[in-house]
Formats: C-alpha cells, sequence, structure tokens
C-alpha cells in the first residue's frame, strides 16, 4: 500500500502533502505494530536462535515443515517490493544468516527451502519481510 500511495496518490498532491499521505499508510498498516517489530525488540515472545545487529531469526509458530524458520530483518521493510538499491547488501546478509541457521541446524547437507511471500496474492500475511527456511523433510519440486 505503501508504493501504491507513492506512484499513484502521490503524484497528485504537492510534496508536503504527498509526505502524509505517506506517514498515514506507515500508520494505517500495521508499521507501527508489527509482531515481527515486537519480536526483534523483545516486546513479543518468540524462540529467538540467531540475532545480529541486522537480523533476527526465530522459529515460525505455525511451522510448514519439521525445521521452519523465519529470517527477518530488524529494519521494518513491509515487502521485498519496497527493498530499495542501497538494501542489496541486508538481502546478502539475510541469505547468509539463512546459510549459517541451515548448518547449525543440520540441515545443510540434506537441503532446504527458502521462500519470500510478496503481496496477499503471493501468500504474504505479516507485512515484515521476511524469509521462511523450510526443512527436514523432502519438498515437491516447485515448477
Amino acid at each position: 500500500m505503501i508504493s501504491f500511495a507513492r506512484q499513484h496518490l502521490a503524484r497528485f498532491l504537492p510534496p508536503f502533502l504527498s509526505h502524509l499521505v505517506h506517514f498515514f499508510f506507515r500508520k494505517r498498516y500495521n508499521m507501527g505494530d508489527c509482531i515481527f517489530c515486537r519480536i526483534i525488540a523483545g516486546q513479543a515472545p518468540a524462540d529467538i536462535l540467531f540475532r545480529d545487529d541486522q537480523v533476527t531469526v526465530f522459529r515460525d509458530i505455525h511451522p510448514a515443515a519439521p525445521l521452519h524458520l523465519l529470517i527477518v530483518p530488524n529494519r521494518h521493510i513491509p515487502s521485498l517490493n519496497e527493498l530499495q538499491e542501497q538494501d542489496a547488501a541486508l538481502m546478502a546478509h539475510l541469505l547468509l544468516a539463512a546459510k549459517r541457521m541451515a548448518a547449525e541446524q543440520g540441515v545443510d547437507k540434506h537441503g532446504y527451502r527458502l521462500i519470500i511471500n510478496t503481496g496477499i496474492q503471493g501468500g504474504q500475511t505479516i507485512f515484515h519481510l521476511h524469509m521462511h527456511l523450510l526443512a527436514g523433510r523432502p519438498m515437491r519440486p516447485v515448477g
């Protein structure tokens, strides 16, 4: 929704009003009440396995596989669509954290799947960018 506001509504408004529209969408679409932000801040419980200054990794409370981890950037980014060029290092860090967690959990040799759901039709239900690491059972091929 934020990108919708930027792309479609903001172009019809003076710059100061477009910033207000952006602010409204940020408040309306839970960036101040994001469960992942609360977990990262220590305000909500989670089984946290790893944390550094850029990423937090914890177990999914509704696992889709025997091992189901969520790799989440500590900075609130609503979805993959809101990434900027300057976020390339952060995304590389998320991938390296996934690799590290797979090794620590002992699934790196047999294989695992990484998934990023983007948008409602892509299956995203929490609008804070995150990656799923699934392992512990054979996965059906995709495609």
